[in-house]
């Protein structure tokens, strides 16, 4: 830092104490035990319980496992915007060095989920409304065309292909589970926009669906209704695909797409 430079202290966030049995996000499991709970500027508590020996993974799926544990808890609403987390602290939470943590982090900083902070650690990204509205544009102005280029050209039996994924996200919200509904809702996406064909498209829609996804700091969160209503809505577009009533495609899509629908 150039003397003279005057930095604020960041604020710092505690870890949630993991409760008695508690296991790591399904899709990520780093360990048969998780560390001890601790501040996040990486004071541990209570000695971690010793994890069972167990072959050690490579690094490069210690990074995923953890890349997706930290999207996981992102989603989840456990790292909260605005706070700053450190490397040593979250790798004493999965259990794993330092590395994998930093490398991971690194990558949720190319997507706009965390920023560094030079010495501290990684601070959660805080989206404003203005974010949220500008996504949502993006998002409309990609898929929409796309999806109605779709619904002209497959026939209505390829659409039914896609019944168990749209079920899959209405089980998740019925129950709450922002988590499980976010990565069934990803999936939907994923899905749907792979059959045009074109990989470019797929990826930057992938990119685009995950931001709008990390919550925003201090507004409001969907609430089970509200989650339901979203997962309802990919059930309606595969029913309008399959009646080939494009009109209605478009609206449901356009609605769908919408930032009013996706506040977080």
């Amino acid at each position: 830092m150039e003397q003279g430079a005057v930095e604020h202290e960041p604020r710092t966030r505690a870890w949630p104490p993991a409760q008695a049995g508690a296991a790591m996000p399904h899709s990520a499991p780093l360990g048969e035990d998780c560390a001890a709970p601790f501040t996040a500027t990486g004071t541990a508590g209570p000695p971690p319980v010793p994890r069972q020996q167990a072959r050690r993974p490579q690094r490069h799926s210690v990074r995923g496992q953890v890349l997706d544990a930290l999207r996981h808890a992102l989603v989840g609403g456990e790292l909260t915007p605005g706070e700053v987390y450190s490397a040593p602290a979250l790798a004493e939470r999965y259990g794993v060095s330092a590395t994998p943590v930093r490398e991971a982090m690194q990558q949720l900083a190319g997507e706009g989920a965390v920023e560094v902070v030079p010495n501290r650690g990684f601070r959660v990204c805080e989206r404003s409304s203005r974010d949220l509205a500008e996504l949502a544009e993006v998002r409309a102005m990609l898929e929409v065309p796309a999806i109605i280029r779709l619904a002209k050209a497959l026939p209505p039996e390829r659409w039914e292909e896609l019944r168990p994924l749209a079920a899959e996200g209405v089980a998740a919200a019925a129950h709450g589970d922002r988590v499980g509904y976010a990565q069934a809702d990803h999936a939907f996406h994923h899905a749907l926009i792979s059959l045009t064909g074109n990989r470019r498209l797929t990826e930057v829609a992938d990119d685009l669906l995950r931001r709008t996804q990390w919550p925003a700091g201090g507004g409001p969160r969907l609430r089970t209704a509200e989650l339901l209503a979203d997962a309802s809505e990919h059930t309606a577009l595969l029913d309008a695909l399959v009646a080939q009533e494009y009109a209605v495609v478009e609206r449901i899509a356009r609605d769908h797409l919408s930032v009013a629908r996706h506040p977080h």
